[in-house]
């Protein structure tokens, strides 16, 4: 315990001795707040009832994490690399678990809406922490084998989220789902002092590594900006505000590249993306998120309101994909040094691509085990494509910026994801609105009893919604024959209108899944070309090579 108190990682002869143990503790705190955003997906339906949120509402309170979590990964890597990797860790760890009290207290919208916001500041913290001091302590040898633990974790969180909310909501409130994070929290910080060494970055010579703070602050701005306008455009509307941010954050980013080639010592060296390695790999991992996470969002809604799954029970049923993230792990850590980065990470995108075309077959029929398959390849696919991609990017980064290449890493996915429920989430919606109108007029002019203008209106915003009207145009028909057919068949009659509108609404959602599978898989596809033209083959450029001259460059400082 007390070389990991005291010794700092540059400082010891030869590698550290219980990095492994460390690296469990890095996984602890990356599972923690990859699960704040899973998890919450699954108690939100608790949390509207209880709290009485809108639709906004509701949006802001998932998201409202999203943004600081984005926006400040960049600048706060750099302070975690001038101050103190494990400091940041710890700070982040003690940030998100008092947001998780704090959030798991209130009774309002506008106060969840805040704790989420303050545990985003904590996230920003903790996971560029992670994959620094994880670079920091094992040896490059040690590395890529470090970080497909890492990425594994990461798949894992994602399915486990829904799994622990679920079993929480089973016997306690949506509360329970903040305050499982605080002895998650405690858990990592105790780790953190006993098992990871500390860490900063140094430049040759001794000298302090400076930070660009004007940098870090455009780059709040324009990421800030981004974020917010890809959650505001496509669910509030291309209003004012949805403009608005998409001008600063265009202004911001035109800034930011003229300030950071200026700058002696760049938050981010914006030449780095002229490196085939460093571009291709972080659009590989930007795309593969947008179409991973666009998929979950809908996923998960169809497992529980077509299929009718409980929330617990849609948790365990998204466990084949974790356990194939861990296989797909174990291959590419074969595969990779054998045939190179390149042809891993173009084959697990093409892996991506087919689980996501899978999806295209979904109808009002499929049962679950018509999403084994998907899910299982989906996992795989995770598992070959992102370890290599992060290894690229970190070995991309000299040894003083490790917590700026995590930041890296980091906001690829987030903005990955983001955009990925955005634009996904968009044709989703629109394409099931679309559906359920259709199916409406074609019920009416069938001859079929007319579902009221504003019910339907309503029904269209969502299948949860749909699923609600169903339930009451039943009532109001059971209601209103009753007097004419009596109790029995006025019953009678509303359940076979609700279960009209129920089947009208399970038929627009599956069609609507398949359709944007194929959007979404197409996205993919298009990116995997893309990403391949990109990444160098085996030995002109890869990992090693990143490594050699993020090395190079350390020196010339």
């Amino acid at each position: 315990m007390g070389l990991a108190m005291s010794t700092p990682v540059d400082e010891m002869d030869g590698p550290y001795k219980r990095r492994w143990a460390a690296l469990g503790v890095l996984c602890i705190s990356l599972l923690i707040i990859v699960m704040a955003n899973t998890s919450l997906t699954v108690a939100a339906p608790d949390m509207v009832k209880d709290l009485g949120l809108g639709s906004s509402d509701l949006q802001w309170v998932i998201d409202g994490y999203t943004v600081p979590y984005a926006a400040l990964m960049l600048i706060l890597g750099a302070v975690g690399d001038k101050y103190s990797r494990r400091g940041a860790l710890v700070l982040g760890l003690f940030v998100f678990g008092a947001a998780s009290v704090a959030g798991s207290m209130v009774d309002s919208s506008g106060a969840v809406i805040a704790a989420r916001a303050v545990m985003g500041v904590g996230a920003a913290m903790i996971m560029p922490a992670t994959l620094s001091l994880l670079a920091a302590t094992f040896p490059r040898e040690e590395r890529a084998k470090a970080i497909t633990i890492w990425t594994a974790t990461a798949g894992l969180a994602i399915a486990v989220g829904p799994l622990v909310a679920g079993a929480l909501l089973e016997d306690h409130g949506w509360a329970s789902t903040f305050l499982i994070n605080v002895p998650i929290a405690a858990l990592g910080i105790i780790g953190a002092l006993a098992l990871v060494p500390p860490s900063k970055a140094a430049r040759p010579g001794g000298q302090a590594a400076k930070i660009d703070y004007v940098g870090g602050v455009l780059s709040v701005v324009w990421v800030g900006s981004l974020i917010y306008m890809i959650i505001e455009g496509p669910h509030f509307g291309w209003g004012a505000k949805a403009i608005a941010a998409a001008v600063i954050a265009g202004v911001g980013l035109v800034l930011f590249v003229l300030w950071e080639l200026r700058h002696p010592h760049p938050v981010l060296d914006v030449r780095r993306f002229t490196k085939r390695a460093f571009a291709g790999s972080t659009m590989a991992v930007a795309l593969f998120f947008l179409a991973v996470f666009g998929a979950f969002y809908y996923l998960t809604q169809h497992l529980q309101f077509v299929l009718g799954y409980s929330p617990l029970d849609t948790g365990v049923r998204m466990l084949p994909l974790a356990g194939a993230v861990f296989v797909g792990g174990a291959l590419t850590a074969i595969l990779t040094p054998k045939v190179g980065m390149k042809v891993t990470v173009a084959f697990g995108m093409t892996v991506g691509t087919v689980a996501i075309a899978l999806l295209a077959r979904v109808d009002e029929t499929s049962t679950y085990n018509d999403f084994v398959l998907p899910l299982i390849i989906l996992g795989l696919a995770i598992g070959l494509s992102l370890s290599p991609c992060t290894n690229a990017i970190m070995g991309s980064f000299p040894e003083d910026q490790l917590g700026v290449g995590g930041a890296v890493n980091s906001t690829s996915i987030e903005m990955g994801g983001s955009l990925g429920i955005a634009i996904l989430g968009t044709v989703l919606a629109k394409t099931y609105s679309s559906n359920l109108g259709d199916a409406a007029a074609e019920a009416a002019a069938a001859g079929g009893p007319k579902l009221p203008e504003k019910a339907l209106t309503v029904a269209q915003d969502s299948v949860g919604a749909g699923l609600a009207v169903a339930k009451e145009v039943g009532k109001q028909v059971a209601t209103g024959a009753a007097p004419k057919v009596g109790p029995e068949k006025a019953a009678a009659l509303g359940a076979q209108q609700a279960q009209a509108v129920v089947e009208a609404v399970h038929k627009s959602f599956a069609d609507a899944v398949a359709h944007t599978s194929v959007i979404g898989a197409v996205v993919l596809g298009v990116g995997t070309v893309l990403v391949a033209f990109l990444l160098p083959g085996r030995g002109k450029s890869g990992p090693e090579s990143a490594a050699a001259e993020a090395e190079k460059e350390t020196a010339a400082v």
